[in-house]
C-alpha cells in the first residue's frame, strides 16, 4: 500500500508498519510486483519478532493496484502451513477483476475523473505490456469467450449487485468473441491479476477482511463482488461504502485545503478496524 503521511498513521495506530516499493511495469514484467509483494510479505511474517512485531497480528493492506497485490498475497499464503497466518486484510478500492467491464459502476462512473472506465483498461493493458488497441475488445468483453463467462457467472454477475447501486444500470448488447484478442490478453483472468477468480477452496481460507469502496468509483463493484464471495465462504468481512468517495481519495489525506471529507472517512474506516485487531 502506498502509506500517506506514515507518521500520521503510526499516530493514530501506535503499530508498527512495513512499507516497501515494489519493482513498476513497464520496466518490470508482470506478475514481478506482485511476486515482490509475496515476498516482502513472507520475509516479515518469518520474521516479525525481530522487530518486536506479534507475527499473529500481521495485517496486511493495500489501495487500488496495491489492494489486488495484497488481495493476491492473501490468498497465496492463505494454505500454508510453514509461516503465521495473516491476520487480517485492508483491501481500499481495489482493482480485482479484467473479466467484466459492463458492471453497473462501470457505467455509472465511466468518465470518473481519476479513473476512468476506458482508462481502467488502458492501463491495464499498459501494465501487461500488451497492444492498447485491442481495448476497445477488451471494454466489450469480446476478450472473454461464452463457455467463460458462464463459469464465472456465479462470481461476476451484476444481478449479484444489490438494487441500491443499480439505478440506472442497463445490460449491454451481446458482443462478439475474438478469438485473437482472447490469446492476446490471457492473463486478465489469472487469479494474481483478478483475485475474484479464485475457487472456493483458496477464498473460504483467506483472513478477516475489511472492504471499502467508494460511491463514485469504477471499480466499486469489483469490491461488492467480492465481498459477497468472502461471506458466502465464511469468511469474516467489514464493509464500508464511501458516499461521495472516489477513485485515489486517500492519495488527497493530510493535505489540508486539497485534502477531501471521503479522504478523511477511508482513512478512519481503516484506522478503526485495525484497532479492533
Amino acid at each position: 500500500m502506498a502509506l500517506y503521511n506514515v507518521g500520521e498513521w503510526t499516530a493514530r495506530l501506535n503499530s508498527s508498519f512495513m512499507h516497501f516499493r515494489y519493482v513498476l511495469s513497464p520496466e518490470h514484467e508482470y506478475p514481478a510486483q506482485t511476486l515482490d509483494c509475496l515476498t516482502a510479505t513472507m520475509h516479515f511474517l518469518k520474521t516479525a519478532e525481530n522487530y518486536g512485531v506479534d507475527p499473529h497480528r500481521i495485517i496486511v493492506c493495500g489501495d487500488s493496484a496495491g489492494g489486488t497485490f495484497a488481495a493476491s498475497v492473501c490468498q497465496e499464503l492463505g494454505n500454508r502451513r510453514d509461516i503465521p497466518k495473516i491476520r487480517a486484510q485492508v483491501l481500499i478500492y481495489p482493482f480485482l477483476q479484467a473479466l467484466n467491464f459492463n458492471l453497473p459502476s462501470h457505467q455509472k462512473n465511466a468518465f470518473s475523473a481519476f479513473l476512468s472506465r476506458e482508462h481502467t483498461v488502458k492501463f491495464i493493458l499498459k501494465y501487461l505490456k500488451k497492444d492498447c488497441s485491442m481495448k476497445e475488445a477488451v471494454l466489450a468483453g469480446s476478450h472473454i469467450p461464452e463457455s467463460m463467462n458462464l463459469r464465472y457467472k456465479k462470481w461476476i454477475n451484476p444481478d449479484l449487485i444489490p438494487e441500491i447501486f443499480k439505478l440506472g444500470y442497463k445490460p449491454p448488447l451481446p458482443s462478439s468473441f475474438l478469438p485473437q484478442v482472447h490469446e492476446e490478453t490471457k492473463e486478465l483472468v489469472e487469479t494474481r491479476l483478478s483475485p475474484l477468480l479464485a475457487e472456493d477452496a483458496v477464498v473460504c481460507c483467506l483472513p478477516d477482511t475489511c472492504i471499502i469502496t467508494c460511491e463514485h468509483d469504477v471499480l466499486r463493484d469489483d469490491g461488492l463482488l467480492y465481498k459477497k464471495r468472502l461471506e458466502d465462504n465464511n469468511v469474516k468481512v467489514t464493509w464500508f461504502n464511501v458516499e461521495g468517495g472516489f477513485h485515489c481519495a486517500l492519495g488527497f489525506f493530510g493535505y489540508g485545503i486539497f485534502s477531501f471529507p471521503s479522504s478523511s472517512k477511508i482513512v478512519n474506516h481503516t484506522v478503526n478496524f485495525i484497532k479492533g485487531y
